[in-house]
């Protein structure tokens, strides 16, 4: 097939996942995508407003025959996994394939060949693809395949950092960086060098992936910042009681010397913990508490 006659390759933040907190673009491009790739939580969470079809709207395609787009895209990937073809309330017809850990090399191909073969694929990716998402192995993949004719576009998303950051007021109104814990390609050392540089530089610290040795990265951070600093963890941010961490999306409020002691609110992925500074203030109004963290020391005049 001629390139001007490709489809398109979307990378789709979806946020924490829920339909209200996605963007107008992720919907749009989700729900009319001739094929989606998402994990089943992700697919669970998108049928909640038919941004995807339901379950029941599967047809089989041995004896239907799916669309030409299918056909074409089933030719030019022999022995691949068919996936599942929904029909919309519209009578068109959307292919969903699950995502898995184990799989992205080989769910990058397919994607590149259903693109080749005319449809538009959104590769559904949790938070935001560029922040420890799915983007980066979707351009190292296409690098690596040569896959330079295929068209690709990045949708953004709410990442945990942000969600988090909204739950408990305003951490983040000044710099700030975030820092994930896993250490499946680089060694703690490195970890711990950039934890200590950034509590050293001031930023509030957003730490991501903190089911992996997160009493270690506190630690780390204790050592160049005052104890007193608060800390808020929080769990699936923006998931309502729709959370997998913990059941349902919690804050914790505590200081840097007691985040270690909240063991039974650190969860899966979903936790993250986000590090005052010297700047950053517990605030209270008559409802609620939350983290305040000033841009510049402003006054009120200041506005």
């Amino acid at each position: 097939m001629a390139a001007d006659e490709y489809g398109r390759l979307y990378v789709v933040g979806i946020g924490p996942g829920l339909p209200h907190d996605m963007t107008q673009e992720a919907t749009d491009v989700i729900s009319t995508a001739d094929c989606v790739i998402a994990s089943n939580l992700y697919q669970e969470f998108l049928r909640t407003d038919g941004t995807l079809p339901p379950e029941s709207a599967a047809i089989d395609a041995a004896t239907d025959g799916g669309t030409a787009a299918d056909r074409a895209a089933e030719s030019a990937r022999p022995g691949s996994e068919d996936g599942t073809i929904l029909e919309r309330p519209d009578g068109s017809r959307q292919t969903l394939i699950r995502s898995s850990m184990g799989r992205q090399i080989e769910l990058a191909t397919e994607a590149f060949e259903r693109v080749r073969a005319g449809q538009t694929v959104a590769h559904v990716s949790g938070g935001d693809p560029n922040v420890y998402g799915k983007s980066d192995l979707l351009f190292l993949m296409a690098q690596e395949e040569e896959a330079t004719d295929v068209p690709i576009e990045i949708v953004p998303g709410v990442t945990a950092a942000l969600g988090g950051a909204a739950n408990v007021g305003a951490p983040l109104s000044n710099d700030f960086c975030t820092i994930s814990l896993s250490d499946k390609w680089r060694g703690w050392d490195e970890i711990a060098e950039k934890l200590r540089a950034a509590a050293i530089s001031g930023f509030v610290i957003v730490l991501y992936n903190c089911w992996r040795d997160y009493e270690r990265a506190i630690d780390v951070i204790r050592e160049e910042r005052a104890d007193d600093v608060p800390v808020a963890i929080v769990n699936d941010a923006g998931r309502g009681d729709a959370g997998r961490n913990l059941d349902d999306e919690t804050e914790t409020f505590c200081r840097l010397d007691e985040a270690t002691e909240h063991d039974d609110e650190v969860g899966g992925m979903g936790t993250s913990i986000i590090v005052g500074n010297h700047e950053t203030e517990r605030w209270e109004n008559d409802y609620e508490q939350f983290l305040v963290t000033p841009r510049g020391g402003r006054d009120v005049e200041d506005f």
